[in-house]
């Protein structure tokens, strides 16, 4: 199965090159191109929501009759849906086609610190049902062991017809665990068990479907990208910071609608950026911005953390806690901010993580106003903002892997600004 995984992501980078200079997302009418206009279709389609097959066409440059026969086969294999025609103009009726949600499944698993949560999610990023576990600490057999009892309980609660739709599964997962062993309370020896076992082939083995494996934070970053809806203004941008906020900060960086993974797909990873601690001194943003620097001060006070961990939704934190930890979190964020303005050109900064939507609110309200407090001569100020995915970005970002290794093309082919 490991082979399998591999050559889908080596075809998939293949197709996406057939993208010409400036980046305009031109379709090929070639017969051997159809799988790379099948997932420009589908890109299309899923950030416009609903497209007729001459929106389309005037878009990708492809042909009428070439769009119309994308369309009818993937509609034919149940990955599009007709819309209401659209009438009141001259000629024939316009045709919205949509994403169908039971067009494919996938598996999302995110291995945290404290939890693991694995989701099966349909074509459009809902969540049709999910399993939750949570632990002191992770441990490889603590995962497979879960996944194991979780997933067939999953698949079963789908019709059998729809089962062999199902087409992968990623997993979201802090990279070189073994190094976060004196923050976690975790023993060394169950730890550095994640230096020789190879997570993915091993649920691939288990599961019999492509497995996809990537940094947590990256890919909370990439539920963003493809299931976002642009904080509300209509818009997604195209180059923005995100962070998410887990047991440990985490961040994500998407340039010109791609998400930028790095030379060892761990781009982004904002925690040891340095930012000014509350003295003055010179700290990781890590250790000013995490959900552990909340627990800690709850447990130094003698204030329970442990339902922190348990519902994202039902915080039970005194404000005197709260509010120094939100202020402290906020500052180092709008360093950072500053920080990456300063070397990239970033439409915006969005902000979300494992709270409650009202502290998310607070905490992104507190950067802006830091940021905005800061000397930014020079600096092209990008709009700070939340994060519109919310708690469970890294399962649905896992899911979203082999989503788009599937069915998307790399996200600068997937629209020509201007041309709707």
């Amino acid at each position: 199965m490991r082979e399998v995984v591999v050559r889908g992501q080596e075809e998939l980078a293949a197709e996406a090159r057939n993208v010409p200079e400036g980046g305009a997302p031109r379709g090929s009418n070639q017969s051997g191109m159809r799988a790379h206009n099948e997932r420009l279709v589908l890109s299309l389609v899923r950030r416009h929501e609903a497209l007729a097959k001459t929106d389309i066409a005037r878009m990708t440059g492809l042909s009428a009759q070439t769009v119309s026969v994308i369309m009818r086969a993937l509609e034919r294999d149940g990955l599009l849906l007709r819309g209401d025609p659209l009438r009141g103009r001259v000629g024939q009726p316009l045709v919205p086609m949509r994403l169908a949600a039971d067009g494919a499944f996938f598996f999302g698993l995110k291995v945290g610190r404290r939890s693991a949560d694995l989701m099966l999610v349909d074509f459009l990023g809902r969540v049709r049902a999910a399993r939750r576990r949570v632990y002191r600490y992770p441990t490889p057999d603590a995962v497979t062991g879960f996944v194991a009892g979780a997933l067939p309980e999953l698949t079963a609660g789908l019709p059998v017809a729809l089962r062999d739709r199902i087409g992968g599964m990623g997993v979201a997962i802090p990279f070189q665990l073994w190094n976060w062993v004196s923050i976690i309370g975790a023993p060394q020896a169950e730890m550095d068990a994640w230096r020789h076992r190879d997570i993915g082939a091993e649920l691939a083995e288990m599961t019999g479907i492509p497995v996809y494996v990537q940094n947590d934070a990256t890919s909370a970053c990439g539920a963003e990208l493809v299931f976002g809806t642009g904080g509300g203004t209509g818009e997604r941008p195209k180059d923005f910071l995100y962070f998410y906020f887990g047991t440990f900060i985490g961040g994500g960086l998407v340039i010109n609608g791609q998400l930028f993974l790095g030379r060892t797909g761990n781009a982004a990873g904002i925690g040891p950026m340095p930012v000014p601690g509350p003295d003055g001194q010179s700290r990781r943003l890590i250790d000013v911005a995490s959900l552990s620097v909340l627990a800690a001060s709850m447990d130094a006070a003698g204030v329970p953390s442990d339902h922190l961990w348990e519902d994202h939704a039902r915080w039970q934190v005194p404000d005197a806690l709260l509010d120094p930890w939100i202020d402290g979190a906020a500052r180092g964020l709008a360093y950072a901010t500053l920080s990456a303005a300063a070397l990239l050109e970033l439409e915006a900064v969005l902000i979300d993580g494992w709270m409650p939507v009202e502290v998310r609110a607070e905490v992104t309200r507190r950067t802006h106003a830091a940021f905005h407090r800061m000397d930014l001569a020079g600096v092209a100020p990008p709009v700070i903002r939340e994060g519109t995915v919310g708690a469970d970005a890294r399962a649905l970002g896992a899911a979203a892997i082999p989503l788009s290794q599937r069915y998307l093309l790399d996200q600068n082919a997937s629209a020509r600004e201007g041309a709707t």
